[in-house]
């Protein structure tokens, strides 16, 4: 970059167009602009103007029970799909809701009442035709692990079993509040690289989890660390799988595996050896259970927080998995519906014998690949559920638990995506970081802990970007009134007198002293290097503006500081492109007349043309040659 080439587009500086400033508005409507911009940035309320009571009411019904939408245009074409992929994903949803019931620590047959009223609730009130409902994995282990440190679900199942339906009542109760409310937006502190590391390091402590069951150990830890694991297996002297590729044998396997390991018991009576075997799965359809929810000290705290951590991951996971299908199949999926959707039906799950669902990655894609066209899909895939609960129960008897633990490990292996982490290495190592350390967490610590490391991490990265804002010196590109970041575009020019800066982010509390010392180092910089060089002294100091959405009254008076400096050091302050909502405040604070409007512009281009026609006609009173160009015309 240099300026000894550097020749200025002509323009009329005299005639520069002056930076408006927005008219005033009163405090309600500002106030309902802002809080509908917050909580409502998709105009729900939309479909609703201009309708008749009539109307309205019928709208209101299929915005809350989208079913209703969908269902009269529903085809036969339809029916078929759906009922291909149903009873795919049902033989799939058997073994696992069994398998994650049992990782729970919870009765396995939970895992089969978690998957037949659930998936009927989300067809009716959820939005994404590919989801497929039922109990996964990381919530089974979050729920064991912060309810296993209040209460041992071996000494005492029953207060256990009540907690893990009260933790499920609460989790829908954050949920659909968050949907309600239009509170979404939390759910989007776990970022992409935490949900990465977190799952990766929760499948890696289930699948070490599953040792007990492979070994067939007796005694193991409640731990979810990886050194309580490890120990519980090495201090034991008790005396494997693969991913298939397609879909259907996916699905499949573990049902098939649940039946050749059963027959196979059966026949050698292998349970009497040492074989462990789930035994007695009782018949019928979900109890209610609503009068086993836990309301009182001193375990109400562990079961709401256990809600609210379970359901925030339930969240993401099933919102991110359902926008990932929707977006193959070019659909949209409304994320508080979901929450809603997905509030609802643990609530109501609670009180019919089932623990916390969401819409697991797995069961969702086998979903998706056996060609589902709506929800339909969770009804069959519910009925099936419930045929297994009238009449097929006893047939599980003798399912080995080892076919369990490797159903589990089967599905858990496919969460460890190691190519997302290399990616995330290669994009952004910042977020490398956040991942590592949500796995280490997870693995080295606890499910709890892991978590918190990461959403911690993230959140202190947020912060940063907050607290440190980019600046950049600007150039101008050659034969063009476009000024751009200078290390970005190395060809770009300097404009003699005059330094350019641009702040990349709004201006608060956290940022204003950092970028008042930025500001005053860049300045400091410049002029060392035109003394070294010998070129013409520093005059005037523009501040592109372009990028400042919001600026608060800490930053109104980090402005006015730069402003004091910029007079004793007989430099000239120039402001370029701001906003209206920069400019209403800088306007209120009467920084305006401080720095002068005449010394505010609409574009960059034309703040260095003005500051260039004073250099070279020696003008200092751009107001007043402004002023006798505009009498002119």
């Amino acid at each position: 970059m240099g300026n000894a080439d550097y020749v200025f587009p002509s323009t009329n500086a005299e005639c520069a167009r002056r930076v408006a400033i927005p008219p005033p508005q009163p405090f309600v409507k500002s106030l309902k602009y802002n809080l509908k911009e917050t909580f409502f940035p998709d105009d729900p309320l939309r479909q609703f103007k201009n309708q008749p009571t009539s109307r309205r009411f019928v709208l209101g019904i299929k915005y809350f029970l989208p079913i209703f939408d969908w269902a009269p245009s529903y085809t036969f074409e339809f029916l078929r799909s759906d009922f291909i992929a149903g009873i795919t994903i049902a033989s799939l949803a058997i073994p696992q809701g069994i398998s994650y019931a049992k990782l729970a620590n919870l009765p396995p047959i939970l895992g089969l009442y978690s998957s037949f009223i659930p998936p009927l609730v989300y067809a009716m009130m959820g939005s994404s035709r590919d989801l497929a409902v039922g109990t996964v994995a990381v919530a089974s282990l979050l729920t064991a692990s912060m309810l296993g440190n209040e209460v041992n679900a071996n000494e005492n199942p029953k207060l256990y079993l009540h907690l893990a339906f009260t933790a499920t009542f609460f989790a829908g109760v954050f949920q659909a509040s968050l949907g309600l409310l239009r509170l979404g937006f939390i759910v989007d502190f776990l970022s992409h690289a935490t949900i990465i590391g977190f799952m990766a390091g929760a499948a890696t402590v289930v699948i070490l989890q599953q040792l007990k069951g492979i070994l067939g150990l007796d005694h193991f830890t409640h731990s979810t660390d990886l050194v309580s694991v490890l120990r519980s297996v090495f201090s034991q002297t008790h005396q494997s799988k693969r991913k298939p590729r397609f879909f259907w044998v996916s699905a499949m396997a573990p049902l098939t595996s649940v039946i050749l390991g059963s027959i196979l018991v059966y026949l050698t009576h292998a349970e009497k050896h040492g074989v462990q075997v789930i035994g007695h799965l009782k018949k019928g359809l979900n109890p209610p259970s609503f009068a086993d929810l836990v309301f009182v000290s001193p375990y109400l705290s562990t079961a709401i927080k256990t809600g609210i951590i379970t359901g925030v991951i339930a969240l993401a996971e099933g919102i991110a998995v359902g926008r990932s299908f929707a977006m193959f199949k070019n659909y949209h999926i409304d994320g508080n519906k979901e929450m809603i959707a997905f509030g609802t039906m643990n609530i109501v799950g609670s009180c019919t014998s089932c623990y916390l669902t969401t819409g697991p990655f797995s069961r969702s894609a086998v979903n998706f690949n056996a060609g589902c066209k709506t929800a339909v899909s969770n009804i069959v895939m519910a009925v099936a559920v419930m045929v297994t609960l009238l009449f097929l129960t006893p047939l599980f008897h003798y399912t080995p638990l080892v076919v369990l633990s490797s159903i589990i490990i089967s599905a858990m292996l496919g969460l460890i995506d190691y190519e997302a982490a290399i990616h995330l290495w290669t994009v952004d190592k910042f977020d490398f970081i956040v991942c590592i350390s949500a796995y280490a967490g997870v693995v080295f610590c606890s499910v709890e802990i892991g978590l918190v490391v990461a959403v911690a991490i993230s959140l202190l990265r947020l912060l940063l970007f907050v607290a440190r804002p980019k600046t950049f010196i600007l150039g101008n590109i050659p034969n063009s009134m476009i000024y751009r970041n200078v290390e970005q575009y190395t060809n770009t020019s300097s404009v003699p007198g005059v330094l350019i800066l641009e702040i990349d982010a709004p201006i608060y509390f956290a940022n204003a002293s950092y970028l008042r010392e930025r500001i005053a180092r860049w300045v400091d910089e410049e002029e060392d290097k035109l003394k070294s060089s010998g070129e013409t002294s520093l005059q005037y100091v523009i501040l592109d503006m372009g990028a400042v959405g919001n600026i608060d009254t800490s930053g109104i008076s980090m402005l006015e500081e730069v402003k004091k400096v910029m007079d004793r050091r007989e430099l000239k302050l120039v402001l370029a492109n701001p906003g209206a909502e920069v400019t209403k405040k800088l306007n209120k604070s009467k920084l305006i007349e401080k720095i002068g409007q005449e010394w505010m512009y609409l574009t960059v281009g034309e703040a260095v043309g003005a500051c260039n026609f004073m250099l070279h006609t020696g003008k200092p009173d751009p107001l007043k040659e402004e002023s006798e160009a505009y009498n002119k015309v």
